[in-house]
């Protein structure tokens, strides 16, 4: 199965060996984004309502990069370094995805890169 890597300069370069996106067999596979701004690559907010938004956002611009949207979007993973914030978390998301919103895993992990509290990654189907 052909695979093509999906870039976008309005969305953080990837800080490892992995692309921002695939596109592959009429779906988006799209990494894990970090709540960094994509000009200074510095933490765009301290709190975790602000860190779901700039990762959701970045999402964003990855999807159109790619002739998608949110609506496109079926399954998300968040990883959160404390699930006791949830709520907040959640109260964000909800903005992005307020109908019909993709399936979904929240999991705690102990840290993340950069010392992100959210990390959110996407599996979109291609319109």
């Amino acid at each position: 199965m052909k695979k093509e890597a999906v870039q976008t300069q309005k969305a953080p370069a990837a800080i490892g060996p992995y692309s921002q996106a695939i596109r592959s067999g009429g779906f988006l596979f799209i990494s894990g984004q970090l709540p960094l701004d994509p000009v200074s690559g510095a933490m765009a907010a301290a709190d975790v309502a602000g860190q779901t938004r700039k990762a959701l956002e970045n999402m964003g611009e990855i999807l159109r990069a790619a002739g998608a949207e949110y609506r496109d979007v079926v399954k998300t993973t968040v990883f959160m370094t404390d699930l006791g914030r949830f709520a907040e978390m959640n109260g964000v998301y909800a903005e992005f995805f307020p109908d019909t919103p993709p399936a979904r895993a929240a999991v705690q992990v102990s840290a993340l890169p950069k010392g992100a509290l959210v990390e959110i990654e996407a599996l979109a189907a291609l319109p």
